[in-house]
């Protein structure tokens, strides 16, 4: 199989890794300094004190990778937008694509939803541009499980990983194939039978702990360990799981079971608020606004999702950090 990763930072690093690993024949679209680092020193990834390198084609020509099996979107999923005419260059008429992103993914109402089928995002996907470009059947959704950092430039640190949900939201049954091709190399990747249900089960935690993480600067043992933030997670929770039986969704259980849970994973330093110290924008209209968005289509008040959404675009917008890529940007390549 030959594949392309655009954007391979920490996430998309580790899959490219993998895919090489495995022995397939893997791309790299990236510039600046990465692209310097991978050409010269090539894709590393440690975990713990073992390291390997990979040495892969790494360019910031499109047209040289044209074409894959597989293109892996290891880009933050409001640069997706203005990352689409990299992402056509790089299409060819039978590439699969797979977008290792957080929050609610373009795809996702394309077949599911209930009242909101078919629905187009603004939050996630301003006027439809993905949706058309790259529709359900072309995509293997997938939900990534893992914790790794840039420790440099073509450097990642793998801290650990746990699964790579994949599936088929348009029931093509290509997600089989790819988990296949990821296995050899050290991936766990593991289909599903449902995806949609496998992104809403996560953002479920995410909605909630990355915002607030953001706006306390605290970590998830923080957040739960007062008993004010602990009841504000608590009605976010209990709202994004009548939004899910509104749109007919599985029921995602009891939120007491699932705080639970992330209390046993301990002081976890949530993904939003690195992008916050580390000045970069926020994934707020993925992981949070399209909830709002999509409650106020349902007309179901949801005040604490909306009341911490509102809070969090002013911080972004205070500290002079964008939350969403305007459609002709050009995307932050890692």
């Amino acid at each position: 199989m030959r594949a392309v990763v655009l954007g391979a930072g920490a996430i998309g690093g580790w899959l490219a890794a993998g895919l090489a690993r495995a022995g397939h024949e893997v791309g790299l679209l990236a510039r600046g300094r990465s692209l310097e680092a991978l050409r010269r020193d090539g894709l590393t990834l440690a975990e713990g004190e073992a390291a390997a390198r990979f040495s892969l084609l790494a360019t910031d020509e499109p047209a040289r990778l044209a074409g894959p099996d597989l293109l892996v979107l290891g880009l933050k999923a409001q640069d997706l937008p203005g990352a689409l005419p990299l992402i056509q260059a790089v299409l060819g008429p039978r590439t699969l694509v797979l977008p290792a992103i957080n929050g609610v993914p373009w795809w996702f109402l394309e077949t599911r939803g209930g009242p909101a089928r078919g629905r187009v995002l603004q939050a996630v996907d301003p006027g439809g541009a993905l949706a058309a470009a790259l529709p359900a059947r072309r995509v293997v959704g997938a939900v990534v499980h893992a914790a790794s950092r840039v420790e440099a430039p073509g450097v990642i640190r793998l801290v650990k990983a746990d699964r790579l949900l994949l599936g088929d939201p348009a029931g093509e049954g290509a997600a089989a194939a790819i988990a296949a091709a990821f296995l050899p190399g050290g991936i766990p990747a593991e289909v599903v039978p449902d995806i949609h249900a496998a992104v809403w089960s996560k953002l479920w935690g995410n909605a909630t702990m990355n915002p607030l993480s953001a706006l306390a600067r605290a970590d998830s043992a923080q957040l739960l360990g007062d008993s004010g933030v602990l009841g504000l997670v608590l009605a976010m929770m209990r709202e994004m799981a009548a939004l899910g039986e509104r749109l007919g969704l599985p029921d995602l259980g009891e939120p007491e079971a699932r705080i639970a849970i992330t209390r046993r994973l301990g002081a976890i330093r949530t993904s939003m608020l690195q992008d916050l110290e580390a000045g970069r924008a926020l994934e707020l209209g993925p992981i949070l606004g399209a909830l709002v968005e999509l409650a106020e289509h349902a007309g179901l008040p949801v005040p604490a999702l909306a009341g911490v959404h509102g809070l969090a675009r002013l911080l972004a917008g205070n500290l002079g950090l964008g939350t969403a890529a305007p459609a002709a940007a050009t995307p932050a390549l890692a």
